[in-house]
């Protein structure tokens, strides 16, 4: 067949192979058609017979073909200007019912191609998301056609479908599989003149993923994705279990006489401590909302606690300089109150437990300029990391067994916390720069698990010390296996870093966006995003696997000091000067889900329990808020 010629002339068809991607017919394949004789005397009825004789034929897959006709022939047209309505498998498709939505037409009755329109439907391959040092990805299915509206539960049911097997199968115990894993879905844009693009995540429909990632395209002058041609999605697992949204303020709990500054869930959600001005530290029953412990040693502002990854200690910095262990059982010190720096402390994080089932180390860092490594069984100090030329404002402990420091100086410095030598300990690996001015918060990708250690989200964990331990190392490989721990800072210069600290000293991305300080960072349990809060009275949401922004969260009238993200990962609180505190959800950022409102001014400080039951908030009202569904 040669539809390029305007002759007119007679064909005969008794036979037709087409090449379409992923399949490829053969003559020898193709059911045998009975021959059909045309007499084609202008371009038009060349186009209508064609197309008919194309559609007609049985259509595996319902995939929608290339043509392989030059642009700008008649046939090229035609074809270029239809869009699949649905799977043609056995159909005759009689005239009108085509399955394809009518095109637009000049005034000559040629049919005209819209360049910007796309298919109602597209050929995808779902595959699992690359995981650890994997260079490739593992169980791929067989690319399928799927309406371009696809919503994400609706490619969930699909990949639940084709794991599982038919959604009417039953198990052995002849029950009906009526348990699902929720999935995220990402938007392959890698393919030429994509080769660094990153992978785009499907918000709400396919469509819509789409068409942002050809917005991208376009202004990057690259080429926009094609929908003649399969389109790679990768899914991850999110968490099977749903914590439900906090609504209302079910207690609120007096106590302190100045601001709360700091109020904190242990890992297992069984204690919560709070500390404030009044130089106490209070432990609170979670059931009741009724104090368990007063505790007195402090002499100047609590500014900062945290709890031992195996619940057991909580430990208090104030703003003499001043460390105090507690029991959290009995409300009393353990051992004596450590004078460990100079100047206040600004900053306390624990040694994670996968790394040492004693959980007895700490970092502090102090306005003093220095950085210090503790044993809290022996009380004293391990190493002292000198190097900041000015106040540290933020220590992380991380997963592979590195310090971070964020400091006044504008650098964060990563240090060694393990080493065969005694030497090792304390060593300064690498100095990261960028930012312009003071580094305010850092921000790790494993930082929930490393809080939580061996408990679970319903705040269960062995009750063996060697079990806990295993499971603790269980719980950071499932999250060190999604990639490599990523680090982001946050700074008065309004922008955040963002790093892999192990693999090179110079940032990944720079992320712009605030246009006032940032003052808090805070990654979601699975790390697949990362919330920034600033005194610009914003919240921004940012893709954890690459820094790419997501969306700004606005609604409060007064800056946001602080953010906590719920156990799922679906839901994120945050605190603000306005003294509410906003519930949003993760899929649908428009507007807040809630507004929690109650305080009688500032929200200083927020968490959300790891077992998902409650958020608790502290305010310059000098009151505790418990929040629940």
């Amino acid at each position: 067949i040669s539809p390029t010629s305007k002759s007119p002339r007679p064909i005969s068809v008794t036979r037709v192979s087409y090449t379409y991607p992923r399949y490829v017919y053969n003559p020898s394949s193709t059911p045998s058609l009975t021959a059909h004789k045309f007499h084609i005397d202008n371009a038009a009825t060349e186009r209508r017979v064609l197309t008919r004789l194309l559609l007609s034929l049985p259509h595996p897959h319902g995939a929608v073909f290339a043509h392989p006709y030059p642009i700008g022939t008649p046939f090229a047209r035609a074809m270029s200007s239809l869009t699949w309505g649905g799977s043609l498998v056995g159909s005759t498709n009689p005239e009108q019912k085509l399955g394809y939505a009518g095109a637009k037409r000049g005034r000559d009755g040629e049919i005209l191609a819209d360049p910007d329109a796309l298919p109602s439907s597209v050929v995808v391959e779902l595959s699992a998301a690359q995981t650890g040092d994997s260079t490739t990805v593992g169980d791929a299915f067989p690319p399928v056609d799927v309406p371009i509206g696809t919503t994400v539960p609706e490619l969930e049911s699909l990949v639940n479908s084709l794991i599982n097997g038919d959604d009417d199968d039953d198990d052995e115990g002849g029950k009906k599989k009526s348990e699902t894993t929720p999935y995220a879905f990402y938007l392959s844009r890698s393919g030429p003149g994509h080769e660094d693009d990153e992978d785009l995540e499907i918000a709400s429909t396919l469509l819509d993923a789409i068409k942002k990632a050809n917005e991208l395209s376009a202004k990057a002058k690259t080429q926009a994705l094609s929908t003649e041609s399969v389109i790679k999605i990768t899914y991850q697992p999110l968490a099977v279990f749903r914590v439900r949204p906090v609504t209302r303020c079910t207690d609120t709990m007096p106590g302190h006489t100045d601001a709360v500054l700091f109020v904190s869930f242990s890992g297992d959600g069984r204690h919560l401590a709070s500390g404030g001005g009044d130089t106490t530290v209070r432990f609170w029953d979670v059931n009741t909302s009724l104090p368990r412990h007063t505790c007195r040693g402090h002499r100047n502002h609590i500014l900062c606690l945290a709890w031992s990854p195996n619940a057991k200690r909580l430990v208090s910095a104030d703003k003499n300089g001043v460390l105090i262990l507690w029991d959290p059982a009995t409300g009393e010190k353990v051992g004596s109150p450590i004078k460990a720096h100079s100047r206040w402390i600004t900053s306390v994080a624990w040694e994670p437990m996968h790394r040492n089932k004693l959980c007895e180390r700490l970092v502090t860092a102090s306005k003093d300029n220095l950085v210090k490594i503790w044993n809290t069984r022996t009380q004293r100090v391990e190493a002292t990391l000198s190097g900041h030329s000015d106040s540290v404002e933020c220590c992380r402990w991380g997963g592979e067994g590195l310090i971070y420091s964020g400091s006044r100086d504008r650098t964060i410095k990563v240090w060694g916390a393990e080493g065969a030598n005694h030497g090792d300990v304390g060593k300064l690996v690498k100095t990261l720069t960028g930012h312009g001015h003071r580094v305010n918060t850092l921000a790790l990708s494993c930082d929930y698990v490393t809080r939580t250690g061996p408990f679970d989200h319903t705040g269960k964990a062995p009750a063996d010390p060697d079990a806990a331990f295993a499971k603790a190392v269980e719980r950071y490989n499932e999250v060190k296996s999604q990639g490599p721990e990523r680090l982001v800072s946050g700074s008065d210069d309004f922008t955040l870093f963002y790093w892999h600290p192990r693999e090179s000293k110079k940032p990944i991305k720079r992320l712009t966006g605030h246009q006032q300080a940032v003052c808090s960072i805070s990654f979601s349990p699975d790390a697949r995003h990362f919330a920034s809060a600033s005194f610009d009275k914003k919240v921004k949401v940012w893709d954890g696997r690459n820094g790419n922004f997501v969306a700004t969260l606005t609604g409060h009238v007064g800056a946001v000091y602080c953010v906590s993200w719920s156990s799922d990962s679906r839901y994120l609180v945050s605190a603000s000067k306005d003294s509410t505190a906003k519930l949003w959800q993760v899929r649908d950022y428009k507007k807040a889900k809630e507004t929690l409102p109650g305080h009688a001014d500032e929200v200083y400080a927020l968490d959300w329990s790891p077992n998902g039951t409650a958020v608790a908030s502290g305010s310059k009202d000098r009151t505790i808020k418990i929040w629940k569904h």
